[in-house]
């Protein structure tokens, strides 16, 4: 294994997404972290705080401070690499000119993810200001598009919600599994931690509820539908938990499609694939299972006459559907093993009784010698 040092910075590290990535990054093998940043929202006038003053479940593993974000304060830090965990106003305006200087971005946001302009001001509040990135980003789900994020610049990484989609519809669709006009139609559930870290009401303690929201108009349903290459009909639903996503899909299958088939076509599909686990018959996904991992888990079911099959799939929200999911791009374009640095649970260490910079280094040692 190689023992370079990439030279990264985070911005967006006030807020859930980006503070699991650090808490992530800090513990990657082949990782040097030289700066965070907040999001434009916290950038006018703001002082820079310590990341573990904002997240106190990370005090003692990082003395770095969480600065206002601008892309001129970014590359005085060199670095190699940014992750954008920022709104998508935010990564419309730092994209470019990190870019223009050479750095590779990886961006969580919904700012390039769509291949179609338009439907950014259909879905995202208004035209996209630079149109002519969204041909050269490159879709960021590793286990789909490996190839082309290998050799991006600039690598959009899936939503939560379109991963734990994506990752089991795709192949059936590719396959010829599905019937081509036919909607496929998803049932998802998110914990709070995906509406992110700003106050509102719905998400206040006494508030919030099992519930549907966006019914029918959905930001992420139109790019489920576009890397799915069938029509998604999606339904989010808010849950009682802080993190965890589980998406139950149904999905209108070709004549002489049995659960077989399916089966084969996904144990196929990610027959080589780190954190996509397919479970055993009679076996369904939970979000218990995947909490605080990269693992996506993926079931399948018929009823007793074999016409209707369900599809099941579950991830943490904030690793695989955002942070870890970031990381394992990372990996593959800066050309390490997919899984580097994605094999402990952050903030394991704590858990552990030990400190940060042994637990680090045992995950060092450990990631070396594989």
């Amino acid at each position: 294994m190689s023992e370079r040092t990439i030279k990264v910075c985070v911005a967006g590290a006030a807020g859930y997404s980006g503070a699991e990535l650090v808490a992530w990054l800090l513990r990657h093998p082949c990782v040097d972290l030289v700066g965070l940043y907040g999001s434009d929202r916290r950038a006018g006038g703001v002082q820079a705080e310590r990341f573990d003053s904002l997240h106190p479940l990370h005090r003692g593993e990082t003395d770095l401070r969480v600065e206002p974000a601008s892309a001129a304060s970014m590359l005085a830090k060199k670095p190699d690499a940014v992750f954008l965990a920022t709104p998508h106003e935010a990564s419309w305006e730092l994209a470019p000119e990190l870019l223009h200087a050479g750095v590779v971005v990886l961006d969580l946001s919904a700012a390039f993810r769509l291949r179609e302009p338009a439907l950014y001001a259909s879905h995202y509040g208004g035209a996209h200001p630079h149109p002519e990135l969204l041909a050269k980003a490159a879709y960021g789900l590793p286990e789909r598009n490996a190839d082309a994020i290998a050799h991006a610049s600039l690598i959009a990484c899936p939503g939560c919600y379109p991963t734990s989609v994506i990752l089991p519809v795709a192949p059936l669709r590719r396959a010829g599994l599905l019937l081509p006009a036919a909607p496929v139609i998803v049932d998802s559930a998110s914990g709070v931690s995906g509406a992110g870290r700003s106050a509102s009401l719905k998400s206040l303690f006494c508030e919030v509820s099992y519930q549907p929201y966006g019914v029918l108009n959905h930001r992420h349903g139109p790019e489920m539908s576009q890397e799915c290459g069938v029509e998604i009909v999606f339904t989010p639903h808010l849950m009682a938990l802080d993190r965890g996503i589980v998406s139950t899909i149904h999905p209108a299958m070709a004549p002489g499609v049995t659960l077989a088939k399916v089966r084969h076509c996904l144990e196929t599909a990610y027959a080589h694939e780190p954190f996509v686990r397919l479970l055993p018959e009679g076996s369904w996904p939970s979000v218990a299972a995947v909490n605080r991992t990269n693992y996506c888990d993926i079931a399948v079911g018929s009823d007793p006459t074999g016409r209707h099959l369900v599809l099941c799939s579950a991830i943490d929200n904030l690793v695989k559907g955002a942070a870890g999911q970031a990381v394992q791009a990372f990996n593959i374009r800066f050309g390490f093993d997919a899984a580097l640095g994605l094999g402990a649970v952050a903030g394991a260490a704590r858990s552990e009784g030990t400190s940060p910079a042994a637990a680090r280094s045992r995950l060092v040692a450990s990631e070396r010698s594989s």
